[in-house]
């Protein structure tokens, strides 16, 4: 695909102004960031932009000055009394320079700070955002998408967004500046003055608008990109890599999505510097023209050695200052398309969670599943008609293939998804009623795929409670009922063990290990009433299985247990046993009834139970 078929504006330009509705919100931002070097940006941009033009109008009155000492000292003995008036204003034109000097370096030193600090501002508020999003749209592409345009370019933009903005402001005040000396010469020179670099910048303009739809229209292949990078390049699926001889696919791959963006982006890049470099002939010839025209007044007369002098810097620095000024608004414009980026992503709709239940209005009921179904956005139902009652102190076993819905139904229970039917209640009261962290604090569950994370052993404990996040005594009693309190007292710095390879001194884990800190990060939500176990001893050998299985009905007599498994050895003892196939409940009740029932239950169970035979 060529930037020719990348969609383009209806109407040249149009929008261009409307574009920069985000530079106030940027400004709002920098100025929320710190207000003092904010201000002290703009006094520095002041000074830098009076400045110069007041230095030129010195330089004139030097140039004018010397000639006019050169004539009295042919009638005069004083030197000093003849040039000392000039040497004056040589100092002040130096006091001059070392202000405009002190002002730039000024502006440099803010502007790198802010940097710092404002792209540290972005990105919390890039995370907080995705903070308050659901899990349907963390799996939603096109939000992946606008996640990723705002985190790579988004961050930088609303400080480069306000630097513009105050060079934009600088510029205008060295051009007003300028054209105050310049119009006493002539308005016509104003004139050429703007036709010499009018041609610049609508071109950039133009070519910033199709450096932005191509950075759009690319964001799904470099996500790719930065998909195989982290395959290549990451322990937990560099085995399979290795194993499967995937690296020079995987590769290949990784160089043909590049070759293709950057043959896109070298053919912008040739046409864009080439469309500058013809445009930007026309300001030379604007320049020239002017150049002689001031030569030919000094000539006849018309003007002083001094003022041609003044004119021609008048010249050059104000078309410099234009020039600047236009690219200013030129990269403003730029700019402001990424940053629709950041706040495209940052106003993306989220559902209010505004429950504020904490306790239930049929205390004791428990669970409850009323003809609950769940579709995902643009997709057919995953769940239909799920109708259960789970009771405190009672256990139910989830049983069915990989993909009937067993652990949508868990991230239902959870709040992760809501349904699209029915409703699940808890406690007599609607989940979408009760307050989130009082609802989340009743539940411990461990995810089929629970995160590794890359932290000490106690933290990745503590996660499971943040609220007791650092509290050793929790690490200990959760290790215990997880079983993993002895390999852990076995590492040589115990809890405070680095873990996974990503930082120094980290020692990796087998998954059976993993599994059991998982576990155990679970228990770690001790006034939890409802425990869920997704797959919890998939990569356990069979007499740690039946450990944790009775670390866990001793721990949870008193609680609503879910247990999701493929082996039919860990759920038989649950008080009822629910099957599903194709998101639907099929058959329920204890393993004997279903034995004796002799449908899809007992033939799973007889199917596994002949292997170890």
């Amino acid at each position: 695909m060529s930037p020719n078929l990348i969609p383009a504006p209806p109407r040249p330009f149009q929008g261009f102004f409307g574009v920069f509705r985000y530079s106030s919100r940027a400004l709002s931002l920098v100025w929320q960031t710190s207000p003092k070097m904010m201000i002290g940006l703009a006094v520095c941009t002041l000074v830098a932009g009076v400045l110069p033009a007041v230095a030129t109008w010195i330089g004139q009155l030097i140039v004018d000055g010397v000639v006019a000492a050169m004539d009295t000292y042919q009638a005069s003995s004083s030197l000093m009394e003849v040039i000392t008036p000039v040497l004056w204003l040589v100092a002040l034109e130096g006091a001059i320079i070392a202000l405009i000097t002190l002002a730039q370096r000024g502006l440099s030193a803010q502007q790198s700070l802010l940097r710092a600090m404002l792209g540290q501002k972005v990105n919390v508020m890039i995370l907080e955002k995705a903070g308050t999003l659901s899990l349907s749209q963390f799996e939603d592409s096109e939000l992946y998408d606008k996640l990723t345009r705002a985190r790579r370019e988004a961050s930088t933009r609303p400080l480069g967004l306000v630097n513009k903005t105050f060079s934009l402001l600088q510029n205008a005040i060295s051009l007003v500046s300028f054209g105050v000396l310049l119009v006493q010469f002539s308005p016509w020179a104003l004139l050429i003055l703007i036709a010499g670099a009018l041609p610049v910048f609508l071109s950039e303009a133009k070519f910033s608008g199709d450096a932005f739809r191509l950075f759009r229209w690319r964001s799904p292949q470099s996500r790719m990109q930065m998909y195989l990078e982290t395959v290549l390049a990451r322990e937990d699926s560099i085995k399979e890599v290795k194993l499967f001889g995937l690296e020079s696919l995987f590769l290949q791959r990784y160089r043909d999505i590049f070759t293709r963006l950057f043959k896109e982006e070298r053919l912008l890049t040739l046409r864009r510097e080439a469309w500058g470099f013809g445009l930007g002939l026309i300001g030379t010839l604007a320049f020239y023209m002017a150049y002689g025209w001031v030569v030919l007044e000094t000539v006849v007369g018309a003007l002083t050695l001094g003022q041609m002098t003044m004119y021609l810097m008048v010249f050059k620095q104000g078309q410099s200052a234009l020039s600047a000024c236009l690219t200013s608004i030129s990269g403003m414009y730029e700019d402001n398309l990424y940053l629709s980026n950041l706040y495209e992503y940052l106003e993306q709709p989220t559902e209010q969670e505004n429950g504020e239940v904490t306790i239930g209005a049929i205390p004791g009921d428990g669970l409850r599943f009323e003809q609950v179904s769940f579709a995902y956005p643009g997709g057919g139902e995953v769940l239909h008609d799920i109708s259960l009652h789970l009771k405190p102190g009672e256990s139910l076993a989830l049983v069915g293939e990989n993909g009937s819905g067993k652990t949508t139904l868990i991230k239902l229970l959870t709040r992760l998804y809501h349904p699209t039917q029915g409703r699940v209640l808890l406690d007599g009261s609607d989940l979408r009623d009760w307050e989130t962290g009082a609802l989340r604090r009743r539940i411990g569950v461990i995810f089929q795929d629970f995160e590794r994370y890359q932290l000490q052993v106690g933290e990745n404990l503590g996660v499971g409670d943040t609220q007791a996040f650092s509290d050793e005594q929790r690490w200990a009693r959760a290790a215990h009922h997880g079983l993993a309190d002895d390999f852990i007292n076995r590492m040589d710095n115990g809890y405070h063990t680095q873990l996974g390879r990503w930082f120094k001194n980290g020692q990796e884990l087998s998954g059976g290990q993993w599994q059991k800190v998982a576990l155990s990060r679970a228990y770690m939500r001790e006034n939890a009433d409802i425990l869920v176990l997704d797959e919890p001893t998939a990569a356990m050998d069979a007499a740690a299985e039946a450990a944790v299985f009775a670390r866990f009905r001793e721990h949870s007599r008193d609680k609503m247990t879910i247990l999701i498994s493929h082996r039919f050895s860990t759920v038989r003892s649950a008080e009822q046993i629910i099957v599903i196939d194709q998101g639907r409940i099929i058959e329920r009740g204890t393993h004997q009834a279903l034995l004796e029932s002799d449908g899809r239950y007992a033939s799973l169970f007889r199917l596994q139970a002949k292997g170890y035979q």
